[in-house]
């Protein structure tokens, strides 16, 4: 008997949490050995947006794929080159996602899956926000 992936109980992809001045981006569970990676701790001050747009997520190309696993119309994780810059995805479900701007960091942007990306979102805003005054 198989059990498609979509029935199978996966947590969300990766959990956000502010701890001071920076952000910890934790990929949870078997995504971690999919995306070559298991946190990425990046400074506040290097956010400069985060977007809620599923439908910008599940109709880009995710560009050349140098480390991680693309497999199309399931889900991508890990490390993309993306018009010449690099971009982390770990997204299974677009309508799920959050995209994160970066400066001063290897990688442009985050898109990742998370448990509830409209909180998530307003919660990386408002920290952003408190960093700045």
């Amino acid at each position: 008997m198989s059990v498609p992936l979509d029935a199978l109980p996966f947590p969300a992809m990766v959990d956000i949490t502010v701890e001071g001045d920076r952000v910890a981006f934790r990929v949870e569970g078997l995504h971690q050995l999919w995306a070559f990676r298991s946190e990425l701790e990046i400074p506040l001050a290097h956010i400069v947006g985060v977007d809620v747009s599923p439908e910008q997520v599940g109709t880009w190309w995710h560009g050349f794929k140098l480390i991680g696993t693309d497999v199309p119309g399931l889900f991508a994780a890990g490390t993309f080159l993306y018009h010449g810059e690099l971009v982390f995805w770990d997204v299974r479900h677009p309508e799920q996602t959050i995209i994160v701007a970066l400066a001063h960091e290897r990688y442009k942007k985050l898109i990742v899956e998370v448990e509830n990306p409209i909180t998530t979102a307003a919660m990386l805003r408002d920290a952003i926000d408190r960093a700045k005054t």
